[in-house]
């Protein structure tokens, strides 16, 4: 129990910027407009695109235990984020179609 209090008094202010950016973060998602969203996915479809790319080079160069789960993580998390970022992203884009006219 002190190591862990140890360490949250030692990382204090980065365990403070990752909460307030968790905070922000929901904020700013939350009032993006629908029109804004599909533009906004795919671009975050894009970042993520390069962050498995990153994690797979640096999974190739990984030689501890912990490197390489936590590369295996990065690149598991970031491809579960493309292939829901595209799904979500083809949802609303089907939204925009003509519905064929029924005669």
């Amino acid at each position: 129990m002190e190591a862990v209090l140890e360490f949250i008094y030692v990382n204090s202010e980065t365990i403070f910027g990752i909460i307030l950016s968790i905070f922000l973060g929901i904020e700013v998602i939350s009032h993006v407009p629908a029109v804004l969203h599909t533009p906004l996915m795919s671009g975050a479809n894009a970042l993520s695109g390069v962050v498995i790319i990153g994690a797979i080079i640096i999974l190739g160069h990984a030689q501890s235990t912990f490197s390489i789960v936590m590369g295996f993580l990065a690149v598991f998390l970031g491809t579960l984020n493309v292939v829901g970022g595209f799904a979500v992203t083809d949802r609303m884009l089907e939204m925009f179609k003509k519905k064929p006219k029924k005669d």
